[in-house]
């Protein structure tokens, strides 16, 4: 049976262990887009460490038959999205593919990479889940070329309130292995953040813009 809870924390567990994710409440990090955030995730970090990878493989493949059933096909997002996929596609024995962000500049010009049969359903695996317009981008483009999706699947997800408005509005679900509130959580219940910290980084939560435009201004 599929632990929703335990894997939550064990995500989490590792994510931090091995500082695939930051946690810098009091120095916090500045996203590409300008945001100001007190956390940083970088999954990648995951595939360099084969336990975790193992784990991260068998729980989004665990995740997948959960929550979509038989699936035919396995997707990743470019770029981060394809080293996962393609564990989890080959943990189901499942063909893959991936979607780019942008189509190539020569040759075919493809925004889909592989070969399927436009009929088999299609389980999107991604890393990270922000407020899920990459993932959606990459859901539209399988959609337009005459795919049916099934959802998508992640490691992480920071629980924007943008990112449930966004898949809702797409009519797609969307699941993930771990989230911010699972995973703070767990950074306070095993000392790596203070009380302090933690009332900082719950704000955050709340409000993302408004908490860095208040650290701006003071």
């Amino acid at each position: 049976m599929y632990n929703k809870i335990e894997i939550e924390q064990k995500v989490a567990e590792f994510l931090l262990q091995i500082k695939a994710i930051k946690l810098q409440p009091n120095n916090p990090f500045t996203w590409a887009s300008g945001l100001k955030s007190p956390i940083y995730c970088d999954n990648r970090i995951t595939l360099s460490h084969p336990q975790v990878r193992t784990y991260i493989r068998q729980k989004l493949t665990e995740l997948v038959v959960e929550e979509y059933g038989t699936s035919g096909v396995i997707a990743g997002v470019a770029t981060a999205g394809i080293p996962q996929g393609a564990l989890v596609a080959q943990e189901l024995g499942l063909p893959f593919i991936y979607v780019r962000s942008s189509a190539k500049e020569h040759g075919t010009g493809k925004l889909i990479e592989g070969e399927i049969n436009p009929a088999q359903r299609v389980v999107v695996i991604e890393d990270l889940i922000s407020t899920g317009k990459s993932s959606l981008q990459a859901i539209e483009t399988l959609r337009n070329a005459g795919y049916e999706v099934a959802g998508l699947a992640a490691i992480f997800s920071y629980g924007f309130s943008a990112a449930t408005e966004n898949f809702a509005n797409a009519k797609i679900k969307f699941s993930t292995l771990s989230n911010y509130p699972a995973l703070i959580n767990y950074a306070a219940t095993h000392n790596y953040i203070n009380k302090a910290d933690l009332v900082l980084l719950s704000e955050w939560a709340q409000n993302p813009e408004k908490w860095g435009e208040e650290l701006v201004n003071d």
